[in-house]
């Protein structure tokens, strides 16, 4: 058996075998105590597990359990004379781990290829397994069908490798590790070779990330298939039972072991609340369960943090430990083992290292300890040398064992602080060097605050990585900009990152816009402190320090006008830019805005989100140009619009009388709501739609070659009550998602309604076929307003139901433009707009606007609202009862 250092020590108490067999003795069937026993077994396992028990006593002694039950059930059937058929335990079983709903994975070894005189005893045990309630993997094989089988497939061999006789001749099981041992079959470096490869495919199934959401325990990187890969290897090539054999091998270290004992432990304890909180062999911690396993295993809110945020960060630190861990010894097993006797190119680098076969390495085992300078100084050469493919496993484990030289007085010094800020300013892949950083420990110990963040999960649907997770990401999508090919999904992005005087100042931006997270009180600020003492220990100028601390500071602000500000505002703009100050500002938190979208969680970033955020800069950028000192006046964007759209009409030959009529009745707020080519596209519709009594519907999808942009649906009607739920609530019927709606009405109660949507995949629709059938589904929905359909309630997402996000409205008042804002923070589910709308409807509001944001579980969404004479509500007992009836509604329907 493959284990640890521990033996486990056969427990009476758990499984009392002879008091069973006289049980058996006076029983009238075998399946009822059979049936009592595993009850009985498993009830006392898990109340030591609630106790506290060592949980690879639990682990074990269900295996030892099963053993003699599965010894005795052979005993109760009667098997052909010659001892040509055994029972082993195979895969995990035979390793001796057993946890609550584990399969029992069984081997049936016959010595010869005819089963029949055996087929009918099989037959009757296989199916008393079954009878007595065991959840079995099995298969009847000879030794030369595990010979041929094995050669054929890996997994097969790889099952077989770890084997134990529980009833039958040993002599079977001798036979069959003679056959497939690695000078017959499977040699150690072709075995390797496949499982590198099977691991490999099973990380990308996971992105290759140990930070998910809701992991998987067994095969996500860091998991338990990392730890068994690294047995399965050692057995391969040194034969090895137990893991301690492999520090004697010299393939890993004391501490090494310390890890992989330490993460096993816990891996397994959370596996074993897993099977027994589901009944079940669940693998996937999700969130059904990872609360319940939090407050299982003692953690308790704190005002900070959650129970189950410290109790999923103390999964990913011990997962991250892990796959760390699997890479470098795998590595090391490649090298040092497999290919040890290879010449491999060498090329020195300076005194301390060279690159060899493609990976650096250090040229002294003390490099480290003499010139602790080195610890750095190796990330700054590999991103000088972007040829260098990752670094060797010898020195991996030399930066891992010299580390703990990295403290207060390494921090402080300044040779240290020049090569951190010489690796920044590069101009190599940073991202990948302090991906690398991390992962080998040092990023957290030479920046203490970073540190903190590692393995910090906030448990939401969100932000779906721990902090270091998403800030790495971040730094990656930041790098990926300066590549040519962002140019098509990344326009604007690509375009900045090449002008901004210091990239440096990004990346450190980046490295610190959410490390604030986790201590309590504004994240944003607390980093922009910690910013600004990095800056000073790094020697970076006044202005410089000043630049990355506002960056930090206001990383979410940009987002937060675009998606929750009326951009079509000049006053909007006007304090944006005041905020912003001047150009180069504007364009780093442009930078910093997209990537840190794109890092929180792949969902998020879409056509649609992409445009708000170009129309905010390239807006603030022209206002800043003008000067802040002369902004826009609204009299003056209103003629310009105006002026614009009229050009855009007369060169397709409107009817300029037509529009001239048209517009009387249309205020100035239309004309500061759309562009130009917006208000001609819509003034052409309504002009050719005429008299006709059925809503006019215009649907209008971004180019081919735009990547940006969202389908834009224009309904033209009369204005009546509950028309806005009921355009919700049709939307919602096709599948679609508002992100935007823009409500006008004309003087003489027509509406001018804009919903920008998206289909369920966050992208713009653009097939024609598409694009007609929701133009027809509307006018057939909103052409009699007495018809208009009960709204459509769905099934919530199991995800969302795990989120109690209590519904929180914001009322505040827009003075510059007589309207109030309501803010609304509630679970999303389908609907939730047109619930929203008939409570308008209800409580006789009238709508002019609405931005709508979906964050993971809920929504944030802002809407400008008057009331039906188009006054602002400023009533606060008006107020109150709004808020009251949507709270009232929006928590029930939840």
């Amino acid at each position: 058996m493959l284990l640890h250092h521990y033996r486990f020590a056969p427990d009476e108490s758990l499984f009392d075998v002879e008091a069973f067999r006289a049980e058996l003795a006076g029983s009238r069937s075998p399946i009822a105590p059979f049936k009592a026993a595993l009850r009985e077994i498993q009830a006392r396992l898990d109340a030591r597990f609630r106790s506290g028990a060592d949980i690879r006593d639990l682990i074990h002694g269900r295996a030892w359990c099963l053993d003699r039950l599965l010894a005795v059930a052979w005993e109760q059937h009667e098997w052909p004379p010659g001892e040509g058929v055994a029972l082993l335990a195979v895969g995990g079983y035979g390793r001796g781990e057993l946890h609550p709903h584990s399969d029992v994975d069984l081997l049936l070894l016959l010595e010869q290829d005819d089963d029949a005189p055996y087929r009918e005893s099989l037959t009757a045990f296989i199916t008393f397994l079954w009878d007595i309630g065991l959840e079995i993997g099995h298969s009847v094989r000879s030794l030369s069908d595990c010979e041929r089988e094995a050669e054929a497939d890996v997994t097969v061999i790889t099952n077989l490798l770890e084997s134990r006789t529980i009833a039958g001749p040993e002599r079977l099981r001798e036979a069959m590790k003679a056959r497939l041992a690695p000078d017959r079959l499977w040699p150690a470096d072709r075995f390797f070779e496949a499982k590198w490869q099977e691991q490999i495919s099973r990380h990308h199934r996971f992105n290759n990330s140990e930070y998910h959401l809701e992991p998987n325990l067994k095969s996500s990187p860091g998991g338990l298939r990392d730890i068994q890969m690294i047995g399965w290897v050692a057995k391969r090539h040194f034969g090895s039972q137990r893991y301690e054999d492999l520090v004697a091998n010299g393939f890993m270290n004391d501490a090494e072991l310390r890890i992989l004992s330490q993460g096993q432990a816990f891996l397994w304890q959370v596996r074993y609340a897993l099977h027994m909180l589901t009944g079940r062999a669940e693998d996937r911690l999700q969130f059904d369960y990872q609360r319940t396993i939090a407050e299982l295993f003692g953690f308790r809110d704190t005002p900070e943090r959650l129970a189950v945020e410290q109790f999923m960060k103390r999964y990913y630190r011990h997962v991250t430990a892990l796959a760390g861990l699997n890479d470098m010894l795998l590595q090391h097993f490649d090298e040092a083992i497999l290919h040890a006797g290879e010449a491999l190119e060498t090329t020195p680098l300076n005194d301390r290292f060279e690159i060899r076969g493609g990976y650096i390495q250090a040229r002294s085992r003390t490099v480290f300890r003499d010139r602790p300078a080195a610890l750095l100084e190796l990330f700054l050469l590999m991103a000088e040398h972007p040829e260098i493919e990752g670094v060797r496993a010898d020195t991996i484990r030399l930066i891992r064992d010299h580390r703990h030289l990295i403290d207060d007085l390494y921090r402080d010094d300044v040779r240290h602080q020049s090569l951190f800020m010489a690796l920044l300013r590069s101009g190599g892949n940073v991202a990948r060097q302090l991906r690398r950083m991390n992962r080998y420990g040092v990023l957290g110990k030479y920046l203490p605050e970073f540190g903190r963040a590692v393995g910090l999960m906030q448990h939401d649907l969100f932000h779906i990585y721990t902090v270091d997770a998403h800030t790495l990401r971040l730094l990656k999508f930041i790098h990926g900009f300066r590549k040519p090919e962002a140019r098509e999904t990344f326009p604007v992005a690509a375009n900045l990152i090449h002008q901004l005087p210091k990239l440096e100042l990004l990346w450190i931006a980046g490295l610190y816009h959410d490390i604030g997270k986790g201590r309590g009180g504004d994240h944003s600020l607390l980093g922009a402190r910690d910013v600004e003492v990095f800056a000073e220990r790094h020697g970076l100028s006044t202005r410089d320090t000043r630049l990355v601390s506002w960056l930090v500071e206001h990383h979410l602000t940009m987002s937060m006008v675009a998606q929750k500000r009326d951009t079509t505002d000049p006053d909007v703009i006007a304090d944006f830019a005041r905020l912003v100050g001047d150009e180069t500002r504007l364009d780093y938190l442009y930078v910093l805005t997209v990537a840190d979208i794109n890092a929180t969680n792949p969902t998020l970033w879409n056509g649609w989100r992409a445009s708000l955020l170009r129309q905010l800069h390239a807006e603030t950028k022209r206002a800043l140009r003008r000067g802040l000192e002369n902004p826009l006046e609204r009299n003056d964007w209103v003629n310009e619009t105006r002026d614009e759209a009229l050009s855009l009409l007369a060169a397709v030959g409107a009817d300029m009388a037509s529009v001239e009529r048209l517009w009387e009745s249309l205020g100035e707020e239309y004309f500061l709501q759309y562009a130009p080519s917006e208000i001609a596209w819509q003034t052409q519709g309504i002009l050719a739609h005429g008299g006709s009594p059925l809503p006019l519907i215009l649907i209008s999808a971004p180019a081919e070659d735009m990547p940006e942009g969202g389908t834009k649906v224009f309904i033209h009607t009369r204005s009546v009550d509950d028309l806005f739920a009921a355009t919700a609530a049709a939307l919602d019927q096709l599948g679609l998602s508002i992100h935007d709606a823009r409500i006008a009405t004309s003087s003489n109660d027509w509406t001018l309604n804009t919903f920008i949507v998206l289909d369920d995949q966050g992208q713009a629709i653009r097939d024609p076929a598409r694009l007609e059938e929701i133009r027809a589904h509307l006018v057939e929905e909103l052409d009699d307003p007495d018809d208009y359909p009960e709204i459509v309630t769905r099934h919530t997402p199991r995800q969302l139901r795990h989120f109690r996000v209590p519904t929180e409205v914001i009322i505040e008042q827009d003075p510059a433009n007589e309207r109030t804002l309501l803010e609304l923070i509630a679970p999303d589910r389908p609907g939730l707009l047109a619930r929203v709308g008939r409570i308008f409807m209800e409580q006789d509001i009238a709508l002019s606007a609405a931005k709508i944001a979906t964050l993971g579980e809920k929504v944030e969404d802002v809407f400008f609202i008057t009331d039906k004479a188009g006054r602002p509500l400023t009533d606060p007992e008006r107020q109150a009862r709004l808020r009251k009836r949507l709270v009232e509604v929006l928590d029930v329907s939840g």
